[in-house]
């Protein structure tokens, strides 16, 4: 479907102003998928309030208005049973004895899905000669001993046998836990138990802890250098205080990251030391298992066993993930307009949400909780979703495997280096890389493309080969972005809002085990504008779900600069929330300018018109067109591709813009000109 507005240009004797008027395209609004959306909250996991906090502003783009809570696992759960969430997120499952409480579950439907993977990491604060430690490593035996107070110095023999490369300084270790309702404190002691089981049940003893069960708030015992804290805030901001080294910590690796401190590698059961990478985890969670007995009080909860037995070398051991507690009947406040809603951000977070988070520290869902998880949010009353397991994964998009179901996690995650197996050496301390970040134009226009630059430099003077992670306020921009041969990676991006924006660039250099990542980050500000508006377009689909396209109103003016004229179109998104995933292309194409007035009776050919296109696509797949130049053809004889995505990709909301050329040929006599720019979009992309 297309449709074309004027093009207006003036050809003065000193120089030559374009306007330029996008076409609006209008068609009848079927049930549109961010009209069927209801206001659907959450509440619950610290732990994955990161992951949580990018997927509900990624989504608000499509129309979802999604709100979520962090108040921890415990109080999650206490709001989900009493009615006052519609849905939860806890690393904690209803049912599960701590000591001699015993949480049942509660009188509404409900089941559990998977909803972000990631480990129990270790971080610490921690220097050697004036130097931090970057590259610690530690046995079970040793955090269990260091997390009930039988290890207390740092150049225990224990620790020194873990970490040969290193000799440690002779100063107290300060264990941070958390003593609130915690799902990670509930995954470290269940991993404790099955592991360093005397080691636990002598500190059950010791601070009086009867049964000894697993726990969620890990008991603090006095007279010791042990600290309590809040929340995995708390935990990480307590040991990046400069006053607290020698302090080690259990958190989610995301916040380590935050904070820019290191987290251990922990041995596991094939004999080498790993990290919480996403590699790591999710090939550790293959091997998660889950109860399939109804009548279980833990019926579709995780058995993490082989996991923490895993004999292949690439695994962490304290992987785990966190659930959905998703309801499954219609008991207040639930109904079938919340369930349309919560299938269609559970299909998302399943998917296309699990793209974003390893650069959060997380890992993304491997195949076989996807699958776990597509069967349970199929039971959420209203729940639009794929007929088959096989439909949805062909339409999933998640990395961690192919459209066939092909688990490519398990064949391309690397094994560990050969130094850090157990033994007589130890990786080297990687080497610092710095990250700077500049973004321009700074101040920015609403609308206005933004140059974002991300220079690397490692402190050996070298280029690493690696990838940029942009994020704009908190939500990962794209996907990661390879760096040149200069160390430099650049991305565009819009703001459609006045104020302070945060921006940030997250460095992953190739080799992990030889250099660490960095980051960078500026703060772009959006003035307040005079003038808003949008043009909101349709295309019918007769599926569940939209294609709609906005075009931003206004006219474009073009700055001469020589013989030729400048500037950018109006922005224009596209959101695709079909669920069959037909694919989209948005085309222009421009007629000749003719002209009046003083230039009555002579025309400027469309061929003279070029285009760059530019936007931000949070839909997995599409991309941009090829840049065209004024001339042979230009955006006359032939038109030309803005953006595409093909079929099977395109879900979610693209923003695109392009920057504009007209050729002005000598023999222009000055004066009006007019012409027609007309945009089509294409509901299906082959």
């Amino acid at each position: 479907m297309s449709k074309g507005r004027s093009i207006q240009a003036r050809l003065a004797a000193a120089g030559v102003v374009a306007l330029i008027a996008l076409c609006s395209l209008f068609a009848p609004l079927p049930r549109a998928f961010a009209a069927t959306f209801v206001p659907i909250s959450g509440a619950g996991s610290t732990w994955s309030a990161n992951a949580f906090s990018a997927w509900v502003t990624n989504v608000a783009s499509s129309g979802m208005k999604v709100n979520y809570q962090p108040v921890g696992s415990t109080s999650g759960r206490t709001e989900f049973g009493d009615g006052t969430a519609d849905w939860a997120a806890s690393e904690i499952p209803y049912g599960v004895r701590d000591g001699n409480n015993l949480d049942p579950p509660p009188a509404r439907g409900f089941t559990y899905m998977p909803d972000t993977a990631g480990a129990v990491a270790f971080m610490y604060n921690l220097h050697i000669g004036g130097q931090r430690v970057t590259s610690l490593r530690l046995s079970g035996a040793v955090i269990a001993g260091i997390f009930t107070n039988k290890i207390t110095m740092w150049n225990d023999p224990q620790i020194a046998a873990d970490n040969p490369g290193l000799t440690l300084p002779a100063e107290p270790i300060v264990p941070v836990v958390r003593t609130d309702g915690s799902g990670a404190t509930w995954q470290f002691t269940q991993w404790m138990t099955a592991t360093q089981g005397s080691d636990w049940t002598a500190y059950c003893a010791v601070v009086g802890r009867s049964p000894c069960t697993p726990t969620t708030a890990y008991p603090v015992q006095p007279g010791t250098a042990m600290v309590g804290q809040g929340g995995d805030l708390g935990v990480s901001g307590y040991v990046a205080q400069a006053a607290a080294e020698g302090a080690i910590g259990y958190t989610e690796y995301s916040f380590a990251l935050e904070a820019g401190f290191p987290v251990a590698k922990v041995l596991n059961a094939a004999g080498y030391y790993t990290a919480p990478t996403p590699g790591s985890v999710g090939v550790s969670l293959l091997n998660a298992q889950i109860d399939n007995n109804p009548s279980d009080l833990l019926y579709q909860t995780a058995d993490l066993s082989q996991v923490y037995a895993d004999p292949d070398p690439r695994t962490y051991e304290l992987s785990y993930y966190s659930y959905l507690i998703l309801p499954t009947d219609a008991s207040a406040p639930m109904t079938s307009d919340k369930g349309y809603s919560l299938g269609a951000f559970g299909q998302y977070l399943l998917c296309q949400g699990q793209q974003q988070v390893d650069a959060l520290g997380y890992a993304a869902l491997p195949i076989n909780l996807v699958e776990a998880g597509y069967a349970q949010l199929q039971r959420v009353p209203g729940a639009s979703l794929p007929a088959s397991t096989s439909a949805f994964i062909a339409n999933c998009n998640n990395p961690t495997f192919s459209a066939d179901g092909t688990n490519t996690l398990a064949i391309t995650d690397p094994m560990p280096p050969a130094c850090d197996k157990q033994g007589t050496t130890q990786c080297a301390t990687p080497i610092s890389i710095s990250t700077t970040l500049s973004c321009s134009p700074n101040p920015a226009i609403e609308g206005q493309p933004v140059m974002l630059t991300a220079t690397e430099t490692a402190a050996d003077g070298t280029i690493q080969p690696g990838s940029v992670q942009f994020e704009v306020d908190g939500a990962l921009l794209g996907a990661p972005v390879a760096v040149n041969s200069s160390g430099v990676t650049t991305t565009d991006t819009m703001f459609f809002a006045a104020g302070l924006h945060n921006v940030s660039a997250l460095f992953t250099p190739a080799d992990t085990s030889v250099y660490s990542p960095s980051a960078g980050g500026c703060a772009v500000n959006v003035p307040l504008s005079g003038t808003s508006g949008s043009e909101p377009v349709a295309v019918n689909v007769p599926v569940s779900g939209s294609f709609t396209l906005t075009v931003a109103p206004g006219a474009v003016n073009l700055t001469v600069s020589g013989s030729d004229a400048t500037g950018a179109l109006n922005p224009i998104a596209v959101s695709d929330t079909r669920n069959n995933y037909p694919g989209w292309s948005v085309s222009g194409q421009a007629a000749d300018f003719t002209g009046s007035g003083t230039a009555n009776g002579s025309t400027i050919s469309g061929n003279l018109l070029g285009w760059v296109p530019i936007g931000a696509c949070l839909g997995t797949g599409a991309t941009f067109g090829a840049a065209v130049g004024p001339g042979a053809p230009g955006l006359g004889t032939t038109a030309a591709i803005l953006a595409s995505a093909h079929a099977g990709t395109g879900f979610g909301t693209c923003r695109m813009d392009a920057n504009l050329t007209l050729a002005i040929p000598a023999a222009a006599r000055p004066g009006d000109y007019a012409s027609m720019l007309t945009v089509t979009a294409v509901t299906a992309f082959p």
